[in-house]
């Protein structure tokens, strides 16, 4: 059986991806970093694997959401 995916708070993905608060919510904006899991209303995490991911190859995050999106028909404006 398979473990359940680790929800991690923000501290620990400042800490691990070594960017700012504010550069990580611009690349959570523009689709270049996993976008936040609500754990309630005052309070947000992020799955461990996404930010996994997103460590071993950065620029290779923005290209499987594009393409995620075309397939789905969700097109961002230009």
């Amino acid at each position: 059986m398979p473990q359940p995916d680790r929800i991690v708070r923000i501290r620990t993905v400042l800490d691990r991806t070594g960017l700012s608060r504010s550069t990580l919510y611009r690349t959570i904006a523009d689709g270049s970093f996993p976008p936040e899991v609500k754990l309630g209303e005052h309070s947000s995490g992020w799955r461990e694997s996404a930010i996994d991911r997103w460590i071993d190859n950065p620029s290779a995050y923005r290209g499987a959401m594009a393409n995620r999106a075309k397939r789905v028909g969700i097109e961002k404006p230009a």
